[in-house]
């Protein structure tokens, strides 16, 4: 015959409980919370890193859009306003990455990617967001903006048409 529960077990499962309950919620709170507050410029682009300099991965990229054009972007534009090229180059003010465009023609959307120095030999290549058309200001951020299946979906395209085919020309 098993002892009936005393009060004292009672409490001490009641405080198990509530103080369960509390760590539940709070981590709850920051999984849904830490994403939205992540730090850096550009805190949930998706991030691969090449084993080679970044002056290679560059004239990779550059060898990569001569030989598919399709892949340039476009003349674009802001509110109907005049039109412009977005041209690949150094960020300013901090310096720190090599931003780099390229154009989905089918689905009519510009990919925002950049580079950067790694460790030694080593480069990051960045997948950041889509921007929908050639009128920017229609900017999702991957990892952030989609669903999961279409995050999915994005990373799954861009790896098989430009992260791939740049990985062959280095």
């Amino acid at each position: 015959m098993r002892p009936p529960f005393t009060n004292i077990n009672i409490l001490l499962m009641k405080t198990i409980a509530v103080w369960l309950k509390r760590f539940l919620v709070l981590f709850s709170f920051t999984k849904i919370t830490a994403c939205n507050f992540a730090s850096g410029s550009y805190p949930y682009a998706e991030t691969y890193e090449l084993k080679y300099p970044e002056e290679k991965v560059k004239t990779a990229i550059n060898k990569f859009k001569q030989g598919h054009p399709e892949y340039v972007v476009p003349k674009v534009t802001i509110d109907g306003s005049a039109t412009w090229y977005l041209i690949d180059e150094q960020s300013k003010e901090p310096n720190h990455w090599y931003v780099v465009y390229f154009y989905y023609p089918k689905e009519n959307q510009i990919i925002l990617t950049w580079t950067r120095p790694a460790e030694k030999g080593k480069t990051t290549f960045a997948f950041v967001s889509i921007n929908d058309g050639l009128t920017l200001g229609n900017w999702k951020e991957i990892n952030k903006d989609f669903s999961r299946s279409e995050n999915k979906n994005e990373k799954k395209k861009f790896e098989e048409r430009i992260l791939s085919k740049i990985r062959e020309k280095i």
